[in-house]
C-alpha cells in the first residue's frame, strides 16, 4: 500500500509513544473475550457468577492493560478507579410490580394535531438556461437551432416539471444536477459531443421571500458529422441492399434518432427482400477530435437468403389446418421470403376472430430450393379461442319505430371458418327472426359464400308485408386490414310475400301476393382511405338485379341502381357528397311487389322526411313508390378528439316513371353528432324539411352506427 504524504508524517511523529510488542506480549484474543460473556440463549435466572469469578476477571484485564498501554498515557488516578463487583443486592430477587397497579391516563395528543395537518412548506424557484444561442448549424440535413434543443429538454425537464415549487433546496439541487445530465445528453444526440453543462444556484437576499435562481449554463461545442460508413457483413443480394437502407449520408450531422432509425430501418428492409433472420450488432462510431468526425462501422448478419416453404401447424389448439392457412396466404411455396406477406396472414388470422393467440414465425430448415436460396417454414403457433358470440343493435328512425337486432354467431361450428347465424328483430314496425350458413375465405381469401333463410313482418305506411325469403349469394368483400379497390357479389332471392298496399283500379287497399325470383349483383369500385369513415377519396357502385314475379300479374323486369360519393379533407374538416340514381324497367308499377319498388326518405336516403315518406300517394296520403329514383346529399363534417359534428342538405324524390325527372326536387336540412369508437362512429341526426308540406313530420331524428354515406 502506498501511504500518503500526510500519512506518513503523522507516523513519524508518534512512532516514540507506540508500543513495542514482542511475542511474549500477552494478548486476550476474541475468543477468551466472548468466553466471558454469557450466551444469548442462556437462563436469564442463573447467577451472573460469584465476586471471586468477576475479581479474576479483572484483575486479567488490568494486567494486559500495564503490558500494552504506554505508561504516560494512563493517568496516575486510572489505577484507582476500578469498577466496584456487584453486590448481594436484594431488591434484584424480588418480583415486579404489576402494571394493573399503575395510574395509566391516555395520552393527550391533541396539541400535535395542528403540526400534523399543516401542509409542508415549499420552496420557489425559477430556471433558465444559457449558452444554446452558440450553436451555429448549417446542416441541409437534420438542422437544428437552439428552439429545437431548448423544447426537447423541456419535454423531459424535471425543473420544468416541478412547476417552480419543491419541497426545500436539496430537492432544487438534485433537479439542478439531474437537467445538468440531461441537457447534455440532448445535445449529445443532436452531434454535440463535447458539450459540457453547468448548474448554479442563487439565493435570494437576506429578508427576502424571493425565490432561487437556477441556471444551466451550456457549451455545445462544434457538430459532430459523419466520416466513413462502412458495413462490417457478408455480401448480399442485391449488393446494395444494406447501404440504400442506411439513409444517413458521410458529412451528415451525427444525430442519434436518424442512426437508430436506420439501423432499426436494415432490420426491416433485409426480412422483405429474403432475409428473415437477419440481425444488427452494435454500432462503433470512432470520433477524430482534430476534424470533428466520426467513423461509422455497423456489424450485420444477414443469414441465409431464404424462399417461403411448408407452413406448419401448432399449438395445443389449433383452429386451421395448414392447408386453409395457406388459403389465408398472398405467397406461395418458393416465392422469395418478404416479411409483409407474413405479417398480412397473421393479420388475416386474426381478423377470423377464431384465435386467442397466434403467431407467425419463419424457421430455418437447410433444404436448398430451385433458385438457390434456402426454404423457410412457417411455424403457426395457434390456440384457439371462443368461436360463439352474441351482439345487438337499437336504433330508431322517424317512420322506422324503434327496432332492435339481435344475433348468435358460431364462427367455426362447420370447419374451416363455416359460421351459422342466427338473427332475430323485434320493432315497433319490423318483427322477423332468420338464420345464415356463411363460409368465410372459401377457397380464397376474402371470398364468402352465404345462404340465408328469413322469415319477416313489415308494417310501414307505404305498405304491409309478410315475406319470406331465401337467398344465396357469393362475394368478394373488403375488409378491416385489406379494403380492396374492386369488389363484388352475385346470387339469387326466392320469396313469397303476402303484401298490401292501395289498388287505385278498385279504389281501395287489398291484400295481394307476389312471388319473385331475382338474381341481383353488385361491382363497386372504392378509391376512399376507409370503409365507415372515410376523409378523401371516392366510391362508386352498380347494382343489377333482373327479376321475375308471379302469382298476380305475371312480369320480368330489370332494378339498376347507380350510386357514388365523394370525400375532400380541407384543414380540419371533411367535404361529403353523394348521389344515387335508380331505374326499374319492364313492367307496370301496379304489378310489382310494393316492397320492390323505390321510396325515399329516412336516415339512409333524404334525411328531414319520415321513412319511406317521399314520392306519389294514394288518396289516403301514403307513399306508394315508384319505378325510378333520384337522391343527393352534401355534408361539412368536423372532428375534434372522439367527437363531431355534421352539417347536412338532402335532396330527392321518387317518380312513377321508369326514367326519372329529376324535377319537384324536396330537402331537408339538419344537424348531427358523431361520437368515434374503434369500430366506426355511431351517429345522431336531427332533421327538418324545407318547404314542409301538411302531413310531413316538423323533426325527423335517426340514430344509428356509421356515417351515413
Amino acid at each position: 500500500m502506498i501511504a500518503s504524504p500526510a500519512a506518513a508524517q503523522t507516523a513519524t511523529q508518534t512512532g516514540s509513544a507506540a508500543p513495542q510488542a514482542t511475542d511474549r506480549q500477552q494478548v486476550i484474543d476474541d475468543k477468551e473475550f466472548d468466553s466471558s460473556i454469557p450466551p444469548i440463549d442462556a437462563d436469564p435466572n442463573a447467577p451472573i457468577g460469584t465476586v471471586k469469578d468477576w475479581e479474576a476477571k479483572q484483575k486479567q484485564l488490568e494486567q494486559h492493560k500495564s503490558k500494552v498501554a504506554p505508561p504516560t498515557s494512563t493517568p496516575a488516578s486510572a489505577s484507582s478507579q476500578a469498577v466496584a463487583p456487584p453486590g448481594n443486592d436484594p431488591d434484584i430477587d424480588k418480583p415486579l410490580t404489576p402494571l394493573t397497579s399503575f395510574n395509566v391516563e391516555p395520552f393527550d395528543d391533541s396539541r400535535y394535531t395542528e403540526a400534523d395537518d399543516t401542509k409542508p412548506s415549499t420552496v420557489r424557484y425559477t430556471y433558465k438556461v444559457e449558452g444554446l444561442d452558440a450553436i451555429a448549424d448549417d446542416s441541409t440535413v437534420a438542422p437544428v437551432t437552439a428552439g429545437d434543443i431548448h423544447s426537447q429538454f423541456k419535454r423531459e425537464s424535471t425543473l420544468e416539471d416541478g412547476n417552480g415549487k419543491a419541497t426545500n433546496g436539496a430537492m432544487i439541487n438534485a433537479r439542478m444536477i439531474e437537467d445538468e445530465k440531461l441537457l447534455a445528453d440532448v445535445l449529445s444526440t443532436q452531434g454535440f459531443l463535447d458539450a459540457t453543462v453547468h448548474g448554479s444556484l442563487s439565493l435570494p437576499e437576506a429578508g427576502s421571500n424571493g425565490p432561487i435562481a437556477v441556471t444551466l449554463t451550456a457549451v455545445p461545442g462544434p457538430r459532430y458529422r459523419l466520416g466513413t460508413i462502412r458495413f462490417d457483413a457478408p455480401p448480399v443480394t442485391p449488393t446494395d441492399l444494406i447501404t440504400n437502407a442506411f439513409l444517413p449520408r458521410t458529412g451528415e450531422p451525427i444525430v442519434a434518432d436518424r442512426i437508430v432509425g436506420a439501423e432499426a430501418n436494415i432490420g426491416v428492409v433485409l426480412p422483405q427482400n429474403g432475409y428473415p433472420f437477419a440481425k444488427t450488432g452494435n454500432r462503433d462510431i470512432l470520433l477524430h477530435a482534430d476534424t470533428r468526425l466520426g467513423d461509422y462501422v455497423l456489424p450485420v448478419q444477414p443469414g441465409v437468403r431464404s424462399s417461403f416453404g411448408d407452413i406448419v401447424s401448432g399449438g395445443k389448439r389449433p383452429a386451421f389446418k395448414p392447408r386453409h392457412i395457406a388459403v389465408l396466404a398472398r405467397f406461395k411455396k418458393g416465392e422469395l421470403y418478404d416479411s409483409r406477406k407474413v405479417d398480412d396472414l397473421r393479420q388475416a388470422l386474426v381478423a377470423t376472430g377464431l384465435f386467442s393467440t397466434i403467431s407467425v414465425l419463419p424457421q430455418p430448415t437447410g433444404v436448398r430450393a430451385n433458385d438457390g436460396t434456402d426454404y423457410a417454414t412457417l411455424l403457426v403457433e395457434q390456440t384457439a379461442g371462443p368461436a360463439r358470440t352474441l351482439a345487438a343493435q337499437l336504433g330508431y328512425g322517424t317512420g322506422e319505430g324503434i327496432k332492435l337486432e339481435g344475433s348468435w354467431t358460431h364462427r367455426n361450428l362447420f370447419p374451416p371458418e363455416g359460421a351459422l347465424i342466427a338473427t332475430a328483430t323485434a320493432g315497433t314496425q319490423e318483427q322477423g327472426a332468420g338464420v345464415t350458413f356463411r363460409r368465410s375465405n372459401a377457397g380464397k381469401r376474402d371470398r364468402s359464400v352465404e345462404l340465408s333463410l328469413t322469415a319477416d313482418h313489415s308494417n310501414f305506411d307505404a305498405f304491409e308485408a309478410f315475406t319470406g325469403r331465401l337467398a344465396g349469394s357469393v362475394a368478394r368483400v373488403s375488409t378491416p386490414i385489406w379494403q380492396k379497390r374492386w369488389t363484388y357479389s352475385y346470387g339469387f332471392e326466392l320469396l313469397g310475400s303476402n303484401e298490401q298496399d292501395y289498388d287505385f283500379a278498385a279504389g281501395k287497399r287489398r291484400r295481394r301476393t307476389y312471388y319473385v325470383f331475382a338474381l341481383p349483383g353488385q361491382l363497386t369500385y372504392d378509391a376512399s382511405n376507409s370503409l365507415l369513415d372515410p376523409t378523401k377519396g371516392f366510391r362508386v357502385s352498380a347494382r343489377v338485379s333482373p327479376e321475375a314475379s308471379l302469382g298476380s300479374g305475371k312480369q320480368g323486369y330489370g332494378r339498376f341502381v347507380l350510386e357514388g360519393s365523394g370525400y375532400y379533407p380541407l384543414s380540419s374538416f371533411t367535404l361529403a357528397g353523394r348521389a344515387r340514381v335508380g331505374s326499374i324497367v319492364g313492367a307496370d308499377r301496379s304489378l310489382i311487389a310494393p316492397s320492390r319498388r323505390f321510396y325515399a326518405g329516412g336516415g339512409g336516403s333524404v334525411r328531414g322526411f319520415g321513412y319511406q315518406e317521399l314520392g306519389p300517394k294514394d288518396p289516403e296520403a301514403r307513399p306508394i313508390g315508384g319505378r325510378s329514383l333520384v337522391e343527393a346529399a352534401a355534408e361539412v363534417r368536423y372532428r375534434f378528439g372522439n367527437y363531431g359534428i355534421v352539417g347536412f342538405l338532402d335532396g330527392g324524390q321518387v317518380y312513377t316513371s321508369s326514367v326519372p325527372r329529376f324535377t319537384n326536387w324536396r330537402f331537408g336540412a339538419g344537424i348531427g353528432g358523431r361520437f368515434y369508437t374503434n369500430f366506426g362512429p355511431m351517429r345522431l341526426d336531427v332533421a327538418t324539411p324545407l318547404a314542409r308540406k301538411k302531413g310531413e313530420s316538423r323533426i325527423a331524428v335517426y340514430v344509428s352506427i356509421g356515417q351515413a354515406f
